[in-house]
């Protein structure tokens, strides 16, 4: 599925179409390179997660500095900025495990989870690849999932 973001709101509902769908032990990996929007897509779904939760004032900051930010919502829910890690192994000793084991994750730069990054993940994943449209005119995600996002796929409408 390919989609036109033109703008950040775009960005941003399009994590928010993507929060009702998730559900504990899924993953979603965000691709693409600086500033393309993978922290606005990613903080649209917290934010939505976080409103279906009776939260919805709750801060939602980048985990660039501090690689991980954990929230209380249905399902919990981690945000993971891998950018600076250096092993994939440093994911786990971050929390990676424990997310999935008690909700879900979103995954910036999942790339440094090495060249497979199911070894580290559960089966059930959606992947969202953010790029500029020509001439600087917007953004473009496409998304595919894997595991039972195979079938979601179908329900999710920006």
């Amino acid at each position: 599925m390919t989609l036109a973001l033109e703008d950040a709101a775009a960005t941003a509902r399009l994590g928010a179409a993507i929060a009702p769908l998730l559900a504990p032990g899924e993953t979603v990996l965000l691709y693409g390179p600086l500033g393309m929007g993978k922290s606005t897509l990613a903080r649209g779904l917290i934010r939505a997660l976080l409103a279906l939760s009776a939260r919805p004032d709750e801060d939602v900051p980048s985990p660039t500095f501090t690689l991980v930010q954990f929230y209380q919502s249905d399902p919990p829910v981690a945000h993971f900025d891998l950018y600076r890690l250096t092993r994939p192994e440093e994911a786990v000793e971050i929390g990676l495990d424990e997310a999935l084991d008690e909700g879900c994750a979103v995954i910036e730069w999942p790339e440094r989870l090495g060249d497979d990054p199911s070894v580290w993940l559960g089966p059930d994943r959606l992947t969202v690849v953010l790029a500029e449209l020509a001439a600087g005119s917007g953004r473009v995600a496409t998304v595919s999932g894997a595991g039972g996002w195979e079938s979601k796929l179908k329900n999710l409408h920006v």
